[in-house]
């Protein structure tokens, strides 16, 4: 049911103006223009590249749930219509626009330490690791000799940073012992995704998504406290983007922050034009500080912000016909940079 109201929620912000694919690629982070500008225009930051694997398949029974129950109805063409008789819980909160998966590292890279520690507790060194990954086995080797482990007090200290951090964390009880009960120790097994399931009596996918959003919320703890948190903030190096932006679009953005022109990064990077505007677009989505003026004026990003009012619509096409006198591209910037009047 979780999924399912996520699912809804995002349809409900697109505002029937996608297709019926479009959750189906935020979900799983895709990095194409059309995703990338959709989490902008829409505010959908918070879902994106939260489950990754997600297959077609399962998204598509879970489609099909919603539309046995009359909550959507599904075109030929892929558009869809929203009932109104769908009740949305409150809804977890989620970053998946600041980790887009690696909060599964962070989560692996902690599992193997707790399965270290407790092993060494025990006086048994040789276990079968709970993580195969070659890089995740020596980041934590690394760790667990650079904060001399055989002495003693890591394992204290690691578990007082655990039980102070988690209380911290604004997340409901049953949704920490989700994340718990997945850390394996000395003849104590993790718990499968299924067994959490039967125990939980919830859908496999709706225990992974309260996993998850307890994992967003558990890291955006971590990483503003270092000073409190120091061990848990070693842990999670790197797993938060502290700079957002696609490869390809930081580029863009570097060549521009030199000087050079629109015109000039497409022909040095032997890229479309419509491509380098994708990536200044993403660009205004992620600098608060990237001023837009030096595209379109105050006044026209107005016209742009009361047209989306007045019609309330987001859709490119209509904004173009209602606007002419502006381009695709600077009314997909003032949409993507939501609605500030000014730049800043």
């Amino acid at each position: 049911m979780i999924f399912q109201q996520i699912i809804w929620q995002i349809f409900h912000k697109l505002k029937e103006e996608r297709t019926i694919s479009a959750p189906f690629h935020l979900l799983r982070g895709k990095r194409s223009g059309q995703t990338i500008q959709d989490v902008g225009i829409f505010h959908l930051h918070q879902y994106f590249g939260i489950l990754p694997k997600l297959s077609r398949k399962k998204y598509d029974e879970e489609i099909n749930k919603l539309i046995e129950q009359n909550f959507i109805t599904v075109f030929e063409n892929g558009d869809y219509t929203l009932a109104n008789n769908f009740i949305s819980d409150n809804l977890l909160p989620f970053d998946g626009w600041h980790y887009r998966g690696n909060e599964h590292l962070f989560f692996a890279r902690l599992s193997l330490i707790v399965q270290s520690l407790s092993h060494k507790e025990a006086g048994v060194m040789a276990f079968i690791p709970i993580q195969k990954d070659p890089q995740v086995q020596k980041w934590v080797r690394n760790f667990l000799i650079s904060n001399e482990y055989q002495g003693g007090t890591l394992q204290q200290q690691l578990l007082n940073e655990i039980l102070i951090s988690l209380e911290q964390a604004e997340a409901d009880t049953i949704v920490k012992e989700v994340l718990i009960k997945r850390l394996a120790g000395y003849k104590i097994p993790g718990y499968t995704w299924q067994q959490l399931s039967i125990y939980e009596n919830k859908d496999e996918m709706d225990i992974q998504l309260l996993y998850i959003s307890c994992l967003h919320t558990w890291l955006n703890i971590i990483t503003l406290n270092e000073k409190d948190f120091p061990l848990l903030h070693k842990i999670a190096e790197d797993i938060r983007i502290h700079i957002p932006l696609s490869d390809s679009a930081f580029q863009t953005a570097q060549l521009f922050k030199e000087g050079h022109s629109l015109e000039n990064i497409s022909q040095y990077r032997r890229l479309k034009m419509s491509t380098i505007e994708d990536h200044i677009v993403e660009l205004a989505m992620n600098d608060p500080h990237f001023s837009i003026n030096q595209f379109i004026s105050n006044e026209e990003m107005e016209q742009v912000l009361t047209a989306v009012e007045d019609y309330d619509t987001r859709k490119l096409k209509v904004l173009r016909e209602i606007l002419p006198h502006l381009s695709y591209f600077q009314i997909r910037l003032v949409l993507a940079r939501g609605d500030t009047t000014s730049a800043t």
